[in-house]
């Protein structure tokens, strides 16, 4: 098929943007008077296509069942209108050039060419690289890092508890004794009056427990830090591509 012939089949496709954004239906063709190839593409954009622009065909290129032009769609939607009913004149062409930024001269015009595709196949789901097609896939790569899990403190508090001793204490007490009179003591019984009325006062005593309190040092108590190892295993969804080849054989 001619690359011309080719660029014929494009009515009704759906025309995208070099970005792959959709830009509308091509609804006609125009060719380049001088080389009768497609130089133009007229295209339903708007709501519900109710709207028509010119598009230029330079670099055009199917992709699948749709049609991409390097051009902007916000190009599209900024062009110059032309009336689409006649032909468009050298200005008119001019004029449309120099919006999309296509380069023009009288004697030159720039048409619409098919891409070559490769003799070993070409993409059906995008532009065209290589005669290969990549396999990825994803590696789980795992690392440590570290996190606060905790902090530990010490903290003193005061708790009191009942504590008892026995202490031996003394104390003194009253004993009477009576002793005859003998030639020994007779000197001191008969010192003072024979007869009187007398009181006499012995002062007693008793030890008194005391006790006082004071606050000892015991021992010594301080935080460390160790480090142990252990083991945890990590489960993760990795994802990875399968080529299989449809070679069409029944």
């Amino acid at each position: 098929m001619s690359e011309m012939t080719s660029a014929y089949d494009w009515r009704g496709r759906t025309l995208k943007d070099r970005n792959g954004d959709k830009i509308g239906k091509i609804d006609e063709l125009f060719v380049d008077r001088d080389t009768d190839k497609p130089e133009w593409a007229l295209v339903n954009t708007g709501l519900f296509g109710s709207k028509s622009s010119f598009v230029p065909l330079a670099g055009a290129t199917p992709e699948g069942e749709d049609v991409v032009a390097q051009v902007e769609a916000q190009q599209v939607k900024d062009a110059p209108k032309m009336s689409a009913d006649d032909e468009l004149s050298e200005q008119e062409e001019a004029q449309l050039f120099r919006h999309y930024g296509v380069a023009y001269t009288e004697e030159n015009s720039v048409t619409a060419e098919e891409a070559p595709r490769p003799e070993t196949g070409h993409d059906t789901s995008g532009p065209t690289t290589d005669d290969a097609m990549t396999r990825s896939e994803e590696e789980l790569r795992v690392g440590k890092t570290q996190r606060e899990s905790g902090r530990a403190r010490l903290r003193k508090y005061v708790v009191t508890e009942q504590v008892q001793q026995t202490v031996p204490v003394q104390r003194e007490e009253v004993r009477v004794e009576r002793e005859p009179i003998t030639d020994a003591n007779v000197g001191a019984a008969t010192d003072g009056p024979a007869i009187s009325e007398e009181e006499h006062e012995v002062v007693l005593h008793e030890e008194e427990v005391v006790t006082e309190k004071r606050a000892v040092p015991k021992e010594r108590v301080r935080l460390d830090k160790e480090t142990v190892t252990d083991e945890q295993q990590v489960s993760e969804e990795v994802r990875k591509e399968q080529i299989e080849a449809d070679t069409g054989a029944r």
